[in-house]
């Protein structure tokens, strides 16, 4: 369950050879919102196109879907609004509060509770891989992020953070989500770009973290992450 950080900081580096300017990758960041909500509600089976989602958080209402995929693109974009109002305070923290604080945005209405842990069992569909019990969050999230800490690289402990997220399953839904939000506070707060996963991938990402279920090594899942954020951002290296 927790990352075994010596095997993680044994990790290939040399071709994150970013420079880190985080004024510019806000900036970029920012401007690539809409994209980023897009992708990160496409992923998670939304039927809205981006001209769609582009139309409603402009105001306008969009006809012809479900009320729960629109509720989804807006607790995404107040998530993610509320995500750079804390880069921008620098109140972005790897802790429980900022977790709660951008799930309780992320979730709102659409799981059973949101901006606290589950208080119950969850299951991931494709695997049979049980997340942990509720009982053992608490201790469990504390171990990891202390583990996270401890590794040498930002990038790498960002995607790390996202795959722990999303294994241990902190909330009723919207793990991913949130979990992917945290991983670009702490990308963007140390001057690197985002990781915008994109629908077109949804399949090989999804392949990915059905074999990272399955199994306690997190380097496979990790240096496929560290390889698609490199692929996706050396435009802007």
């Amino acid at each position: 369950m927790l990352p075994d950080i010596v095997k993680i900081n044994a990790i290939d580096l040399t071709d994150l050879n970013f420079k880190q300017d985080k004024k510019r990758f806000i900036f970029l960041a920012k401007k690539d919102k809409i994209d980023f909500i897009y992708n990160t509600a496409a992923l998670e089976g939304n039927a809205m196109t981006y001209p769609e989602v582009a139309t409603l958080l402009e105001g306008v209402t969009v006809g012809g879907h479900k009320l729960s995929d629109e509720q989804q693109i807006l607790n995404q974009n107040r998530s993610v609004n509320l995500l750079f109002q804390l880069i921008a305070s620098e109140q972005f923290t790897l802790d429980k509060p900022t977790l709660c604080s951008l799930h309780a945005q992320v979730a709102k209405e659409e799981a059973l509770t949101w901006g606290k842990f589950r208080d119950g069992n969850v299951n991931i569909g494709g695997t049979d891989y049980l997340p942990p019990s509720p009982d053992q969050l608490e201790d469990l999230f504390t171990q990891g992020i202390a583990a996270i800490r401890k590794i040498n690289h930002p990038i790498i402990a960002a995607l790390t953070y996202f795959l722990f997220g999303a294994k241990t399953q902190f909330f009723f839904d919207g793990n991913k989500r949130v979990s992917r939000l945290m991983m670009n506070g702490i990308l963007l707060s140390n001057g690197y770009p985002m990781l915008n996963i994109k629908v077109a991938d949804k399949l090989t990402f999804n392949q990915q973290l059905i074999s990272f279920y399955g199994t306690a090594d997190y380097i496979p899942a990790l240096e496929y992450l560290r390889d698609y954020y490199i692929q996706h951002n050396s435009h802007i290296k």
